[in-house]
């Protein structure tokens, strides 16, 4: 008998070897039942693991310089520091430890828990860095979408209700301000099939929908997004969504 035989993995069954690290998450709330209840979710899936849990911003922003997490799940507003401050300072940290010159990671994407979808507080935190928001009320199979897809990056958190707020501000969004005028300059300055990309971005379509609209082939689609945020100064495609309304790009 083959000594080999009973250690051997049958053809084409990937090992625990050849796994992929599990996402690592960090939850941000002043519920303890809430952490609880969402540390439970996403512990019971094998590519999702909890490495950090914290009560308050400051709590938040302690635990994260210390502990390395892809995704944030951060509630708005908490007592003492909220979640908008929070995700300033994390993101503020990791650009001082790990500046985008180096080469280094993004830092970790933070998606924002909020009870209502109309909640300004969100758009406040988007503005401040995060890359979404999501209902705390959210099926659990959506929360846990939520996390596999903004640690991707290729489409924008919850669409729908992301469009929903943007819609409901658009008013503030496009007063004119200094600010507002950087950004129109920097969309001036994207080709005309960035600009093709940028509008259907703005649409909420992911990097597959866009290369099957456009007939591209994904690879280059992920090549004009890339130089689409660079141009933009964009830390991802939610922050490009918010120009987009501030530039008149997407109207309500």
């Amino acid at each position: 008998m083959d000594s080999t035989a009973s250690s051997t993995a049958p053809s084409g069954t990937p090992s625990a070897v050849d796994a992929p690290p599990p996402i690592r998450i960090a939850i941000v709330d002043d519920q303890h039942l809430v952490r609880s209840g969402f540390a439970m979710l996403i512990n019971s899936q094998p590519d999702l693991e909890v490495v950090a849990e914290a009560a308050n911003g400051e709590e938040a922003v302690r635990a994260l310089a210390t502990t390395r997490a892809d995704v944030v799940l951060m509630d708005v507003r908490m007592p003492g520091m909220d979640g908008i401050e929070a995700t300033h300072r994390i993101l503020a940290e990791h650009v001082r430890r790990v500046p985008a010159t180096s080469g280094g990671d993004a830092g970790p994407r933070i998606v924002v828990l909020t009870t209502f979808d109309l909640d300004e507080y969100a758009l406040s935190a988007i503005h401040a860095g995060a890359s979404g928001f999501l209902l705390k009320d959210a099926p659990p199979e959506e929360l846990l979408e939520a996390v596999r897809t903004v640690y991707r990056g290729d489409a924008v958190i919850a669409p729908s209700t992301t469009r929903r707020l943007l819609d409901h501000v658009a008013p503030l969004l496009r007063q004119p301000s200094a600010t507002q005028d950087a950004h129109a300059a920097a969309v001036a300055r994207l080709t005309a099939r960035e600009r093709e990309v940028f509008e259907l971005i703005a649409q909420g379509l992911s990097n597959p929908e866009i290369a099957l609209k456009l007939f591209l082939s994904e690879a280059t689609v992920k090549t004009h997004v890339g130089h689409i945020l660079a141009k933009l100064e964009a830390r991802d495609r939610v922050q490009a969504v918010v120009m987009a309304y501030e530039t008149g790009i997407v109207r309500p």
